[in-house]
């Protein structure tokens, strides 16, 4: 873990979610390389320390994006469970992945698009509902926007699940959506507003 991280944006009972730094690039492209397997064919972050610089410089200077990386927490000085590997360590801020917001507009739209992904050693545990449900609360609180939405390919079964768990509908499905890996890739569109998160 780099030395001065920023402190946690907001924080649960397992993960905590805060920006992304360039001092992260080492651990970041550790977590991706061991990766691989699970985000191919649907994602492909920076597995370089170059690819990882100009990817984070990005969400850190744009200001129609912004980067959140969901790190473990421990707790009575114990490294999080599970947390092993990128150099076989386990501590405390370990990277379980990241969620970032893509193409954030203000005025009447008050929107951004996100995108997700878990780490190999953090997937099937429940860290990354824990954080999406985390930077959701920050988006419609600190950030003010109004609606988050989600596009997903209809095969990738595990991030239209943690859509579905997070609270984000279902509004229909886009053809020839997104230029991925080669072509132009159908996806689903979900999305959820400040309205759908209030308690009645």
């Amino acid at each position: 873990m780099p030395e001065n991280v920023p402190d946690h944006l907001a924080s649960g009972p397992r993960v905590g979610i805060r920006p992304y730094t360039y001092e992260d690039a080492a651990e970041f492209t550790a977590r991706a390389r061991e990766s691989k397997d699970l985000h191919q064919p649907w994602l492909f972050p920076p597995v370089s320390a170059d690819a990882y610089t100009a990817y984070a410089r990005r969400l850190i200077e744009d200001p129609t994006k912004a980067g959140f990386l969901v790190c473990e927490l421990s707790h009575d000085g114990e490294g999080a469970e599970g947390a092993e590997g990128a150099g076989g360590t386990t501590a405390d801020g370990a990277i379980a992945g990241f969620i970032n917001i893509n193409n954030i507009v203000e005025g009447g739209f008050l929107s951004g698009a996100l995108g997700y992904g878990a780490f190999a050693h953090a997937a099937g545990r429940g860290l990354m509902g824990e954080g999406l449900g985390l930077v959701v609360r920050h988006a419609f609180g600190a950030m003010r926007l109004h609606r988050l939405e989600i596009n997903v390919q209809p095969g990738n079964a595990a991030s239209i699940a943690l859509a579905r768990r997070c609270g984000f509908r279902h509004e229909g499905f886009s053809p020839d959506f997104i230029y991925m890996d080669g072509a132009w890739r159908d996806h689903e569109r979900w999305a959820i507003t400040v309205e759908m998160t209030r308690t009645p």
